[in-house]
């Protein structure tokens, strides 16, 4: 049987206040739509529309006053299993990706709740894996310590297997519901799972119908060898940030031969890096609209260089100074005003790593040294704390980005990161969506009413009686 037709996928990244770190303050933004349900189901409506196969819905188990500074979005969020529901009453066609982090859940607690949220929605839920790079999320469930990486996947492989046994646990026609002979169930097709391993003990089965999809879309992201292996393992929808094309096309096959061991196909897991674009009917436009996102960034003092955490994420990062510009460029910027324009001489003393900066700068505002639009050090300072791999442009620039990564074989789709809401969603799906249409790369209806539909994957055979559906 061959397989089908290879296809785009696309995702939105629901950040509330936008995923640039100044989103929030952009013209027209919704400063406050992190706690608005109705904004959130009318986001996701018009990514519906536009017939995305997914809204993500990230979540963060701990918070931290530098965020409203660095990434307000991840301290603006409510809890994605009440927030999933709301939309899956709003909506009727796309998939709902929530994240639940096995670190910190318990596997029936999962099982029931995605089952439930699939129910609800009448086959469109995905879990979001992830096992938790904040290790602030501890000291919020009573713990002393955030575990090691190994720790986290050992715990998070037996999880994946407990969930997904109670999933199965209750066959599909289980449920009679003979008002003639007043028989209710068949209890012959109600499974115990009895597991018993290192991490957990778990009876079942789950006090909830098998799922709709028989088995809820698994989704997972990180680059480490672990998260790959997880990936190929387990999951149907891989995020993957690459920096470049080269490296995209090195993950997507090695993730992919990954998944070949385990007796699946390429189009068994589809891989979607994230990608923030900037997009408007002229170039210029978009431009002005990108070079506007970034001057609503504040500063930081000189002589700062090392922040607590990096604008855009978690972790160390760079200040927004030109003592960051100088540390990265290995050149010393700091007598310069922000908005002079880079001297050739600054380009030709640069390091690789500053080169890089300065290339990419110009592939995001077309500006370069020394030319009739220079870059200036403000470009610099933006270009060294950028997050995201961004592409400025109009519809047919951002299409052909798209097309090329996706014929290269780099990805499968993307997940967009949207730099300000709703307008940088409305843009992308009035602007680019029909661009991909019209090169036939983008359905331009659904095929069925699932997750499990949008990605052309059947229904998994239950594995106590071999159906599935």
């Amino acid at each position: 049987m061959s397989e089908p037709r290879r296809e785009l996928h696309l995702g939105l990244m629901f950040w509330a206040t936008g995923t640039h770190t100044a989103g929030w303050r952009y013209p027209g933004a919704k400063s406050d739509g992190a706690f608005d349900i109705a904004f959130i189901q009318e986001v996701t409506r018009l990514v519906e529309r536009a017939k995305f196969d997914f809204l993500f819905l990230g979540d963060r188990l701990a918070t931290d006053p530098a965020l409203a500074k660095t990434n307000p979005a991840q301290m603006s969020r409510m809890e994605p299993f009440t927030v999933a529901s709301a939309i899956a009453a709003a909506t009727t066609h796309i998939g709902i990706a929530v994240t639940a982090n096995p670190t910190y859940y318990d596997p029936y607690t999962v099982a029931r709740l995605m089952a439930s949220l699939d129910h609800l929605s009448g086959g469109r839920a995905a879990w979001n894996l992830v096992t938790g790079a904040d290790g602030a999320a501890a000291y919020n469930f009573s713990r002393d310590v955030h575990w090691d990486t190994d720790t986290r996947y050992d715990w998070a492989e037996e999880f994946v297997d407990v969930v997904r046994a109670l999933w199965d646990s209750t066959e599909d026609d289980a449920f009679l519901r003979d008002k003639s002979t007043g028989r209710y169930l068949d209890e012959a097709k109600l499974h115990p799972i009895d597991h018993v391993g290192k991490h957990f003990s778990v009876r079942g089965p789950l006090n909830v119908a098998r799922p709709p999809q028989g088995q809820v879309v698994l989704l997972h992201a990180g680059t480490s060898d672990r998260s790959r292996e997880l990936g190929a393992r387990e999951a149907d929808v891989i995020f993957a940030g690459q920096p470049n094309l080269e490296a995209a096309k090195e993950y997507y096959a090695d993730v992919k031969a990954r998944a070949a061991r385990y007796g699946r196909t390429d189009h068994d897991i589809q891989i979607l890096p994230g990608l923030s674009v900037v997009v408007a009917e002229t170039t210029a436009e978009a431009v002005r609209v990108y070079d506007r996102l970034n001057s609503l960034l504040p500063l930081d003092p000189e002589g700062q260089v090392v922040d607590s955490v990096r604008y855009g994420g978690l972790g160390q990062g760079l200040k927004r100074n030109l003592a960051s510009v100088s540390q990265v460029l290995g050149v010393d910027v700091t007598g310069y005003g922000y908005h002079d324009a880079v001297p050739r001489e600054v380009f030709d003393r640069s390091s690789a790593a500053g080169r890089k900066v300065f290339r990419e700068i110009t592939e995001t505002t077309r500006r370069t040294v020394a030319g009739a639009a220079p870059i200036t050090f403000f470009d610099l300072i933006n270009g060294i704390t950028v997050g995201s791999r961004t592409v400025v442009g109009d519809a047919v620039e951002v299409a052909d980005h798209i097309q090329h990564w996706f014929e290269e074989r780099a990805a499968d789709g993307f997940n967009i990161f949207p730099d300000f809401v709703p307008g940088s969603v409305r843009a992308f799906t009035e602007l680019v969506v029909p661009e991909l249409q019209r090169r036939g790369l983008y359905r331009t209806e659904y095929t069925g009413p699932t997750f499990r539909d949008h990605l052309s994957l059947p229904r998994p055979a239950n594995r106590h009686n071999g159906f599935g559906g």
